[in-house]
């Protein structure tokens, strides 16, 4: 095997990489040594800032195959045929904990999959959970904050994540999720993904569907009980990350299916649900699943940080076919999404290897800014109309228009008929077995009975009364025994 020549950034030969150049045996280092100065720099510049959630990720490559035709619903061409295959690259990670956080946590799971599809990339990003806590983006920032570390103390404080919830009865449903048994996913092998927002498809004749996503795992759900995941979150802070990288090394490759919930426009709204509400759930009874394909991971990345931490997901990444609805958390996010990437890497982060289209074509008038390699020619205009050739707009939308009406201002979410805080936060308890309804109230009432204000607490037991009678009765219960131990 030939030996490779070490060289500095700009192709010069590197002479001696074990010693730096002093004035003389034993003497200072000497400014001049331009290969000690390139390093050192380098290395003060090897950390980008980590996302402020989902900053603690794993992912791999793969690919979704088509296995049921469902061109009545969307044009889109990547799901234009059974059998297509469309390469895919997908990040999993946890919600609230930093970078250097465990895997085997109890927090929602980021499911973030990027589909390189031949008319340019799609983004779908979700979680684990069919749901989410709060169902406007204006909340978000102080969600997160209170989930986060405190100002003061450094750490997670249940008085802060439980006052917000204490202040956010819709987020009763995803609490009953989080705080049960797949509140800690054994691995990322071993759980459902979710789109958890309203999409919309539209088909080639314009008809406009909104749609939900279902990955449902092939390897079967597995959770973790939080005695199980403080141990292994203890031994193996990166057990997550280890058992999918070895699970694919091994050619182990994880599949899931992927379901939808179809809706034809005209009937959302008359919908019981608001069908755009993040907290809430499309009963399978009034929509049932129908099978779409699935998403099989084959290649783990060669570089985490080139593309796992650089890989940028954005919901408003859509193409023909698939649209928004108007949920307004994926409003927020269509916004809020691009504008991270374009803080932690640029406004050229599209054009990183991770995240630029396979096989479509970019041609736009996008120039310069940093990391620019996607300039034009010696001819090309960067402006538009011109009178050389330049890429022209297509007239075609990628989606059927929504309908609007009223007055600007802000407004809270028009209520159907079944729509409030506690309903289906209720049943999903009553769905539970007596073992599940035990596991869940311990967890809440472990962190209930932190709380040092009782107001909060009474807040947030008035919540779970109001899902159900038993399911309050019995959180009171065990928080009021922890709590005089």
């Amino acid at each position: 095997m030939t030996q490779r020549v070490l060289t500095t950034e700009s192709g010069a030969t590197v002479a001696d990489n074990q010693n730096s150049a002093t004035a003389g045996v034993g003497g200072p280092i000497l400014l001049q040594d331009q290969h000690l100065l390139e390093k050192l720099a380098r290395f003060n510049r090897e950390r980008i800032p980590e996302r402020v959630v989902h900053a603690r990720g794993s992912g791999a490559y793969g690919y979704f195959e088509v296995t049921d035709d469902v061109t009545a619903f969307t044009r889109a061409d990547f799901l234009s045929a059974v059998g297509k295959r469309t390469e895919t690259f997908i990040r999993f990670s946890t919600v609230a904990d930093s970078l250097g956080g465990a895997d085997a946590v109890r927090d929602p799971r980021g499911f973030a999959l990027k589909f390189y599809t031949d008319e340019g990339n799609y983004d779908l990003v979700g979680n684990n959970t069919p749901v989410f806590f709060i169902k406007d983006p204006i909340k978000f920032p102080d969600f997160i904050h209170s989930q986060k570390r405190d100002p003061f103390t450094g750490r997670q404080e249940p008085d802060s994540v439980w006052d917000f919830w204490a202040h956010a009865p819709e987020a009763t449903h995803q609490v009953t999720w989080l705080m049960g048994d797949r509140g800690i996913p054994a691995s990322y092998r071993h759980m459902n993904g979710y789109g958890s927002h309203t999409y919309q498809w539209t088909n080639a004749e314009g008809e406009a569907f909104f749609v939900k996503y279902h990955f449902k795992t092939n390897q079967g759900v597995r959770s973790l009980s939080s005695e199980q995941a403080a141990e292994l979150a203890g031994k193996d802070g990166n057990s997550h990350q280890t058992d999918l990288l070895q699970a694919i090394e091994r050619g182990v490759y994880p599949s899931w299916t992927l379901y939808v919930q179809v809706m034809p426009a005209a009937e959302a709204a008359d919908y019981r649900f608001n069908p755009f509400d993040l907290t809430k759930v499309w009963p399978h009874s009034d929509y049932p699943l129908q099978r779409v394909g699935r998403l099989v991971l084959d290649r783990n990345p060669d570089n985490v940080f080139a593309e796992v931490e650089q890989a940028a997901f954005s919901p408003n990444n859509f193409v023909p076919g698939i649209g928004p609805s108007p949920d307004k958390m994926l409003q927020g996010r269509l916004f809020a999404y691009a504008d991270a990437h374009r803080y932690r890497l640029g406004v050229n982060h599209t054009q990183l290897p991770v995240n630029a289209p396979r096989t479509a074509v970019v041609d736009n008038y996008g120039r310069d800014g940093l990391h620019a390699t996607r300039n034009g020619a010696r001819h090309d205009k960067n402006y538009e109309p011109n009178s050389y050739a330049g890429p022209a707009q297509t007239g075609a939308a990628l989606s059927a228009p929504l309908a609007i009406h009223g007055w600007t201002g802000t407004h809270e979410a028009p209520a159907h008929t079944k729509d409030d805080d506690f309903f289906q936060a209720g049943e999903l308890y009553r769905l539970m077995s007596e073992d599940e309804k035990g596991r869940l109230v311990a967890n809440i009432a472990g962190g209930l009975s932190q709380v040092t204000r009782d107001d909060v607490i009474e807040k947030n037991l008035a919540h779970f009364h109001a899902a159900d009678a038993d399911y309050g009765k019995r959180v009171e219960e065990a928080v009021r025994a922890l709590r005089e131990d």
